[in-house]
């Protein structure tokens, strides 16, 4: 990555003479002088000062040593950091992450698997939360996103052909309120808290397990007011925050907004949370569930 000819510069300008550098370097003097008039000439510069009593650096000789010191030791640093990625870039694994697919479960595990497999390194790759990102990155799983954390069925596994998911947990269905109000003061809500409140919920489809819990409520709980919306990003987030309006949620999501308290409802209701990956996953991916599985046996 640097000119060699600057290493025989170097051992030259600290043995004050040609014929002791070429010793210590297990070179004729001949071919040291060659090298040294070769780099001179491509420099266009004058490094040595040659008289009876030995070498001397120019001012020019100064300067070029002070940097090729350092242009030699970072070219190996450099060469060193490159090999160290090349060993273990097969194992980096690049997790999507947004506010609504936060890769909580990282800090979870992380020393478990990291005790089981070193090798396996994270990588955090940003992305906007829209349905057009979310089809992109979930029918596209292991080209530039290798698996995302988030909430799944088996009917949104059905729209992605390519998608698979490993269970991690059950999230039991929470609401998010409004710190401005009155519910915020509490740590738990009872179903009868919603009463003549507005609920967002997501549309009739989106997952079994929601509409299970729309059908008990239109069922039983006719005084809470439910509101459809098609997909969750941040705007609905927004919503409920500015018009005081509850949203169905999940624990997981509580730093999507600094604004809303995100508070269990007693409802047995809940949905599975887990990685998702390609069908056909990487030699990596399969490394990384592998272990998980050794880690969480039960699953």
């Amino acid at each position: 990555m640097y000119n060699p000819k600057l290493s025989v510069f170097l051992r030259a300008a600290e043995a004050g003479s040609f014929n002791k550098a070429a010793e210590e370097l297990f070179i004729s003097a001949p071919a040291l002088i060659k090298q040294i008039n070769s780099l001179e000439n491509e420099l266009n510069l004058r490094l040595f000062e040659r008289t009876n009593h030995g070498l001397s650096l120019t001012k020019a000789g100064e300067s070029v040593y002070r940097d090729a010191k350092y242009i030699i030791e970072y070219s190996k640093e450099a060469v060193e950091r490159a090999q160290n990625a090349a060993k273990s870039e097969e194992y980096i694994i690049r997790i999507g992450a947004s506010p609504l697919t936060p890769p909580h479960f990282l800090p979870e595990l992380w020393q478990k698997i990291q005790a089981l497999c070193p090798k396996i390194k994270f990588q955090i790759v940003p992305f906007e939360n829209n349905p057009e990102n979310a089809k992109k990155i979930l029918g596209s799983l292991g080209r530039d996103i290798d698996a995302v954390a988030g909430l799944f069925d088996e009917t949104m596994l059905s729209l992605y052909p390519n998608c698979n998911a490993f269970f991690l947990s059950n999230e039991p269905f929470c609401c998010a309120v409004s710190l401005n109000s009155p519910l915020a003061t509490k740590e738990v809500l009872d179903i009868k808290d919603l009463y003549g409140q507005k609920l967002l919920i997501i549309r009739k489809g989106w997952s079994k397990y929601v509409d299970a819990l729309r059908e008990e409520l239109e069922k039983n709980h006719k005084d809470i007011l439910l509101e459809d919306f098609p997909f969750y990003n941040l705007r609905v987030f927004n919503e409920c925050e500015n018009s005081n309006y509850l949203l169905l949620a999940v624990k997981r999501w509580e730093q999507a907004h600094p604004l809303l308290k995100i508070l269990p409802v007693k409802w047995d209701y809940a949905m599975p949370f887990g990685l998702l990956h390609a069908k056909n996953p990487s030699e990596k991916v399969n490394l990384l569930l592998d272990t998980l599985r050794q880690i969480l046996p039960a699953y």
